[in-house]
């Protein structure tokens, strides 16, 4: 596809042949096709949070709140070394836990909502993650968010993540225009099969982080542009657009430590 399409382009995405407003339908099939286009722009598209195991991913989802997933990354090799599982978390010195947990930033509150998650699996869940979203919910500090990432990719239970990037971007497609993350969660639940909503996760955060981003998206690099009704919103012209793309798409390392195989940037590099 070609970036290059003036507004008027982009704007027909968004309504009818008519110059109405946009069907359902159209909008349905429009929002299918982006998934589309992001699917062969990111096959690769994987939670950025590395991990060994539902218990790991559970603590790293908590720990990535108001910080970046490689901050995250950089982290959690010694957090995971000296607490493997829920028990050894459960009976953590708070002191030694925050300073471990110190350059995700928050680590007071994080640390107590660890000790109290630790705790709960290990009285009421045998020490075991539950599979479950109302048993992961109930645990203190796992709200939706969390629990649809643990249960899409720890145990492939498919679940909408409604983080900052899927929110903004939804919005931006015209998708819906709930501002609620429940509501988003449920409204794009109806557009899509329920066998598409982890991986669309994945892929729109990764556009969100790599293309279409917050204050300057890069417009003029992105391949949905002619299906976004908010094609403009950042820089068109493509040259500028390329050197504002983050990440593999601007040739720079990832997030993850680990990556999966398939991925074809560079891997991030641990903390100093």
């Amino acid at each position: 596809m070609n970036p290059r399409q003036d507004s008027a382009v982009s704007e027909q995405g968004a309504r009818g042949t008519a110059g109405g407003p946009e069907s359902r339908l159209a909008m349905v099939r429009r929002a299918r096709k982006i998934n589309r286009v992001l699917a062969e722009t990111y096959p690769y598209a994987h939670p950025e949070l590395d991990f060994e195991n539902p218990f790991e991913l559970l603590v790293a989802t908590v720990l990535s709140a108001q910080t970046t997933d490689l901050r995250v990354n950089q982290t959690t090799p010694r957090l995971f070394a000296a607490y493997p599982t829920p028990d050894d978390l459960a009976v953590a010195d708070p002191a030694k836990l925050e300073e471990l947990i110190r350059p995700t930033g928050f680590f007071r509150s994080k640390a107590k909502a660890l000790l109290g998650i630790a705790t709960a699996l290990r009285d009421r869940f045998d020490g075991e993650v539950p599979d479950d979203l109302d048993a992961l919910v109930s645990l203190p500090g796992v709200g939706r968010k969390t629990a649809h990432v643990v249960l899409g990719n720890a145990f492939g239970h498919p679940g909408i993540t409604v983080d900052t990037h899927f929110q903004r971007l939804v919005r931006r497609w015209n998708w819906t225009e709930e501002t609620d993350p429940v509501k988003i969660e449920h409204a794009v639940a109806t557009i899509f099969p329920k066998k598409d909503w982890t991986m669309l996760s994945h892929r729109v955060i990764f556009h969100g982080r790599r293309i279409c981003h917050s204050r300057r998206p890069a417009c003029g690099a992105c391949p949905v542009a002619p299906l976004c009704p908010s094609f403009g919103e950042g820089e068109t012209d493509p040259e500028k657009a390329q050197k504002l793309l983050k990440y593999e798409k601007g040739g720079k390392p990832g997030q993850r430590l680990r990556p999966p195989p398939d991925y074809p940037g560079k891997p991030a590099e641990p903390a100093p």
